[in-house]
């Protein structure tokens, strides 16, 4: 399901839509999460992911398994061209995602604000860099790729409070400034409803000469429900 959410949307097919297995998502879809998640009930994820939470994250097969599945997916999305592209794992957590995409032959550089994530294995070849998502340290133009697994719902979660309004444009901005013409950046998130995607959509058309949409993996079923964020810089 294609959600052309963003004003500067990619045009995208019916044919092109049932071919990737998807359907055109009309504005009446609606969905609120109504079960808390941790980052509704935890101030940030430095919070949350204490030692005991952190060590249990990072050795769970599970979520490897889970967040290894959502990359494939994730890359099927992004239609990268290249089989040896420059990748920002952005929120990077024990670096599952990373090291998967190392794996596949990628050039990977790991970030995440959680020092105690980049050191719980040895992940120095996937050049793990301590700093905010938000205010990334990088020299423009130097990403063909940037994918976010799991961790946009824990900088944008509340519409009304203006820092998180202002941490996300920098986000926004900051992964344009760093992309390379033609890059593409893709985040997996969960979002509690979809005011806050209509949200998100309206700070990406506003501040961001992005392009993009919102995909929603099997929409009308909460517990298989993923969504992802695709943008293009033109």
């Amino acid at each position: 399901m294609i959600y052309k959410l963003i004003k500067k949307a990619f045009s995208v097919s019916i044919s092109q839509a049932i071919e990737i297995g998807i359907l055109i998502l009309n504005d009446d879809y609606f969905f609120n999460v109504k079960r808390k998640r941790p980052e509704e009930l935890f101030g940030s994820a430095l919070e949350y992911f204490n030692n005991e939470t952190l060590s249990s994250y990072a050795e769970s097969k599970s979520i490897m398994r889970t967040q290894r599945k959502i990359t494939m997916r994730a890359l099927e999305i992004l239609e990268l061209k290249e089989n040896h592209c420059v990748i920002l794992d952005a929120g990077c957590g024990p670096g599952f995602v990373a090291m998967y995409l190392d794996e596949l032959g990628h050039k990977i550089i790991t970030l995440d604000i959680i020092a105690d994530f980049l050191k719980f294995y040895d992940i120095k070849d996937l050049n793990p860099i301590l700093a905010d998502m938000c205010y990334p340290p990088f020299q423009p133009s130097i990403f063909d790729a940037i994918i976010s697994i799991s961790a946009l719902q824990w900088i944008y979660k509340d519409s009304t409070l203006v820092k998180m309004g202002l941490d996300l444009i920098s986000l926004f901005k900051s992964f344009y400034t760093i992309l390379k013409p033609k890059g593409k950046a893709i985040f997996q998130f969960y979002p509690k409803n979809k005011a806050i995607m209509d949200a998100i959509g309206d700070i990406i058309a506003k501040n961001t000469n992005f392009h993009g949409n919102f995909v929603i993996d099997n929409p009308n079923n909460p517990k298989k429900r993923k969504i992802y964020l695709i943008l293009k810089k033109e």
